[in-house]
């Protein structure tokens, strides 16, 4: 039995977790604040209804944690090594991946949301020029 936390939580525990942190207002109340008692407060009583008995602290320490091993993971492998891996990768990818790689290409995205026909009767003005 893990010390400060209670017990360890089951893999079905962290997917219910993973499943409710997926939630894009959850993960839009969870960007935006600090002090977010309140929303692990949200997560435990939707965990109680899976039949998950979690208070709001384990809930936001199981969160911080599997943030903490995401982030580890990923810079690793960004780094071009595979040797580090976790249990929910792909789960917490799909949630978290998105929040740093959308900031660092908006302006990218701004680009193909352009029909095509602006980009190609740009080209044709340059040539002209």
């Amino acid at each position: 039995v893990a010390n400060e936390g209670g017990k360890h939580w089951t893999v079905n525990e962290v997917r219910a977790l993973i499943r409710i942190w997926s939630d894009k207002n959850i993960q839009q109340q969870l960007e935006g604040t600090v002090r977010n008692k309140r929303i692990f407060e949200q997560v435990a009583a939707r965990l109680q209804k899976f039949g998950i008995d979690r208070d709001w602290k384990q809930c936001r320490t199981k969160y911080k944690n599997l943030k903490h091993e995401y982030k580890s993971v990923k810079s690793a492998q960004d780094s071009g090594s595979t040797s580090k891996s976790m249990k929910f990768f792909n789960e917490l990818d799909a949630i978290l991946g998105h929040c740093t790689m959308e900031q660092a290409s908006k302006s990218d995205n701004y680009e193909s949301e352009r029909p095509p026909e602006w980009t190609e009767a740009k080209s044709e003005k340059d040539s002209i020029g």
